[in-house]
């Protein structure tokens, strides 16, 4: 069968590869169109455009941006056209995908959703659309579950994938030294910085980050470079910080990491799949005016996914004029010397992982969507 696939982001890319790994397993014959990267990349041909030239966040970011954006909804609509696929695939990123689903849908093709988008954050509004143009719906996280029978939407379950890839693909078998060492970095402990894939939130993140260290000398602070962003955006925001980026490598980066500072999204929970203490950080546009909006608009009571799933706050969440470099001192200096809060973060981390079933999500999505199409 013929797979289209839209994925606008770094971890859409990587849940991308690994659902198409798991189909490629059970349907030999499957062809690839794909909005994606690297990753989905290294599993088939058939890469349309990457994602880093479609990850524009923020009001201002869109506004100056139109034009592309445009461009790109006139591209999936030919390319869909023109692939004529079984299926079209979404992954998270709703503002473009379900624009697209609405288009492929009058187009007459199948419609079929996986990772949801986060409207049970905000825009729950969203749910007409996807009632409306998906025509189903595979979800990673438990508590999605609820969200959608009381919208009278039915969905499927699939277990976490970011589960899956971290404990049951991945090779940990490297050390911390010899980490340090292919990665030129000293033999000090390691606080991981993931200041975000978009430049945006690292424009807003990295400087406070980058100041936090000075306060912590005997420990090397170590960015996680996002695989769409230069170093010379990392040296511009590090304020004249020695702080090293290592590319390619968050995974690893967070495995052998004392604690980390993270950028509120999928970093966040792919730290407490890996069993990293955190704090969670998120600033976006208009100071202390999103504040307000957070809590006029948002329909959550937190922004991490470790805390959401929990239903408790289990790591500590700071949020815009907040996320100073006082705050975040202060919770590291928790991270780092209260054993007993290190513990209880820990022991939340291994409840979570029980409630997120992750083991062969992908193959177990993969199959639920072939199922689906048969």
């Amino acid at each position: 069968m013929k797979y289209f696939i839209i994925a606008g982001e770094a971890s859409g890319d990587l849940h991308g590869a690994n659902l198409m790994k798991g189909i490629c397993a059970k349907d030999p014959e499957a062809t690839f169109r794909y909005f994606g990267g690297e990753k989905m990349q290294e599993v088939a041909s058939g890469l349309i455009k990457h994602y880093d030239q479609m990850a524009f966040m923020g009001f201002l970011s869109v506004l100056m941006n139109l034009g592309e954006i445009k461009r790109n909804f006139k591209l999936a609509e030919k390319e869909i056209k023109d692939f004529h696929p079984d299926v079209v695939i979404f992954i998270d990123y709703p503002g473009f995908n379900l624009r697209v689903a609405k288009i492929a849908k009058e187009l007459g093709y199948r419609t079929f959703y996986y990772i949801s988008p986060k409207i049970w954050a905000w825009k729950e509004g969203r749910v007409k659309q996807i009632k409306k143009y998906v025509d189903k719906m595979f979800t990673i996280l438990p508590f999605e579950t609820e969200f959608y029978k009381k919208h009278d939407y039915p969905v499927t379950f699939v277990g976490n994938p970011t589960v899956d890839e971290l404990l049951y693909q991945k090779d940990w078998n490297e050390t911390t030294d010899a980490f340090c060492t292919r990665n030129n970095l000293d033999q000090r402990p390691i606080i991981a910085l993931l200041a975000g894939s978009r430049k945006q939130e690292i424009q807003r993140l990295l400087p406070v980050m980058s100041k936090v260290a000075e306060h912590f000398p005997d420990f090397q602070f170590v960015i996680g470079g996002a695989p769409s962003i230069t170093n010379d955006l990392y040296n511009k925001y590090k304020q004249g910080a020695d702080l090293p980026v290592v590319f390619g490598q968050t995974h690893d980066l967070l495995k052998h990491a004392h604690s980390a500072v993270v950028a509120s999204g999928t970093a966040a929970l792919e730290a407490g799949v890996i069993g990293t203490p955190q704090v969670v950080c998120y600033k976006v546009e208009w100071g202390r005016f999103a504040s307000f909006l957070r809590k006029l608009f948002l329909k959550i009571p937190y922004f991490s996914l470790v805390n959401l799933i929990l239903g408790r706050e289990a790591v500590k969440e700071i949020f815009q004029e907040k996320c100073t470099v006082e705050n975040v001192t202060k919770e590291m200096n928790l991270l780092i010397h209260d054993a007993a809060y290190r513990k209880n973060i820990e022991d939340s981390y291994s409840e979570m992982l029980k409630m997120l079933d992750g083991e062969k999500a992908g193959e177990r999505a993969a199959e639920a969507i072939i199922k689906n199409l048969s």
